[in-house]
């Protein structure tokens, strides 16, 4: 299995409170939280952007119903 990382500060989930937060809410890890809560969480590689990345990359999207995710 692929360990998450922002490609934006190159942080981990566990490095990251609002992953960290949301994990502890849900009772799983950071990483789990990250593969599953991430919209921009690429699965083949396990790149995401956190939140500040997402936005200092411009919040890139796609057109409906596609959805942008991390290259």
């Amino acid at each position: 299995m692929v360990i998450p990382i922002c490609v934006g500060c190159h942080k981990h989930p566990s490095e990251i409170d609002e992953y960290v937060e949301g994990a502890a809410d849900e009772e799983i890890t950071p990483d789990e939280y990250a593969r599953t809560e991430e919209g921009t969480y690429n699965a083949e590689n396990g790149h995401f952007l956190c939140t500040s990345c997402y936005i200092k990359a411009g919040m890139p999207s796609l057109p409906f119903p596609n959805k942008w995710i991390t290259p």
